[in-house]
């Protein structure tokens, strides 16, 4: 994903990766980001991360970049992105600024799924609130008169 929008430097995902000033292994990035080394190169050799370097003796060598485009796919995994979508982005990404409105519209798309996900979810905690209040009210003393 060769992701140069404007403002899209660090995308608020840094916190996920910290700064490393040298490149790093794959598993060394394995490690940092809790994904296996098999899914790191599955990544690359479906599109999802490209241009990784390699050093001398052929062994990946991911840089900060890589790390900050990384830290991205795993947002959109966390929330449930297919991995269809993300290919996409990848391939509207490698184009440039051309396919600026594009990537938002997709991005736009996955933000409403997941805002409709998280109310999804508020709803069902609130049935759980309930449910946890019932049995509270049930256990409360008697009260003698």
């Amino acid at each position: 994903m060769n992701d140069q929008s404007p403002g899209e430097e660090t995308c608020g995902v840094d916190e996920l990766i910290p700064d490393v000033d040298e490149p790093l292994a794959v598993g060394q990035v394995a490690a940092l980001t809790g994904l296996s080394a098999d899914t790191l190169r599955w990544y690359e050799r479906v599109g999802l991360l490209e241009g990784v370097a390699r050093d001398p003796s052929g062994r990946r060598q991911y840089t900060q970049k890589d790390l900050r485009r990384l830290a991205l796919l795993m947002r959109l995994r966390a929330t449930s992105m297919p991995v269809s979508e993300m290919l996409r982005y990848a391939e509207l990404a490698k184009v440039g600024a051309p396919t600026e409105l594009q990537r938002r519209q997709l991005l736009e798309a996955h933000r409403d799924r997941v805002l409709n996900h998280i109310a999804d979810l508020h709803r069902d905690l609130d049935v759980i609130n309930r449910k946890i209040a019932g049995y509270r009210g049930s256990q409360a003393p008697a009260v003698s008169a």
